[in-house]
């Protein structure tokens, strides 16, 4: 018969395991600190101190580049258009009485397309005036970088309110800019954030109100007939299918959207 491991017992092996890690990660660092060059059957680990100053500036640079790497999925969402546009189709969706269809990778791919079509001109330009001239060593990576960020924050600006910017520079206790290229970046993108997030909404709010009146229509005819026991999502479900479809609502959502960062805020 087999017997249950006591949790004493469970515990003591998960203490040996813990032990076992610690001794080996000493005994590595340990072999690094006396002998650089460590051996094991097909793996070799070497450690090189480094010969000057330039050398542990490129190891800075390459830590903060890959750190930079691991942000980019954060920047791609909240700097470009994919807000607006996930979150719109989302509350279209909701709006719709269909939570699983189009399914989550169906929704987040769509806005994907939809926000590398949008944010087209704005790499152009970046790899114009910033890739191209760093490739061709024309200049340095400084002025890349500064160069880069220029046609992001014109497009954010478009799309943020005054009253945004405003309250960030005031919660930073920053000085009032004379010019927009004296608002610091670190201001300007949370208020873009909060004024993608408000007009997201707004059109989310835009696009539940023909659905509800089918909604409210459904839910009164079938009150008065008696049927209080039948669900009215289940009937004004198909309606609002074929009030979808009859209007062809993914091209006069597309379109909205894709206006919505073309034509300005």
């Amino acid at each position: 018969m087999n017997r249950r491991a006591s949790p004493s017992s469970v515990w003591s092996s998960r203490r040996v395991l813990a032990a076992l890690a610690v001794g080996l990660a000493a005994l590595l660092l340990a072999g690094c600190a006396g002998d650089p060059n460590l051996s094991a059957p097909g793996v070799t680990l070497t450690v090189d101190p480094a010969a000057g100053p330039q050398e542990v500036t490129s190891g800075v640079q390459l830590l903060v580049l890959m750190t930079a790497l691991s942000l980019a999925p954060a920047v791609l969402v909240m700097a470009t258009s994919f807000t607006r546009i996930v979150i719109v189709l989302s509350m279209l969706r909701s709006a719709l009485g269909t939570p699983a269809i189009p399914p989550n990778q169906v929704l987040i791919g769509l806005s994907l397309l939809l926000s590398f079509f949008i944010m087209t001109p704005v790499y152009q330009q970046i790899d114009e005036t910033a890739i191209q001239p760093y490739l061709d060593a024309q200049i340095d990576q400084k002025t890349a970088l500064d160069t880069a960020v220029k046609p992001i924050r014109e497009f954010m600006f478009k799309q943020t309110r005054e009253k945004d910017i405003q309250l960030f520079l005031e919660l930073g206790k920053i000085a009032r800019p004379n010019t927009i290229d004296d608002i610091p970046t670190v201001a300007l993108f949370p208020a873009f954030v909060i004024s993608e997030l408000r007009t997201a909404f707004t059109m989310g709010f835009i696009i539940y109100i023909p659905f509800l009146v089918i909604d409210l229509v459904v839910s009164s005819i079938l009150l008065s007939m008696g049927m209080m026991m039948l669900p009215p999502s289940l009937v004004s479900l198909p309606f609002k299918l074929l009030l979808f479809v009859m209007v062809d609502g993914w091209y006069l959502l597309t379109r909205s959207l894709a206006l919505s960062f073309m034509g300005g805020s």
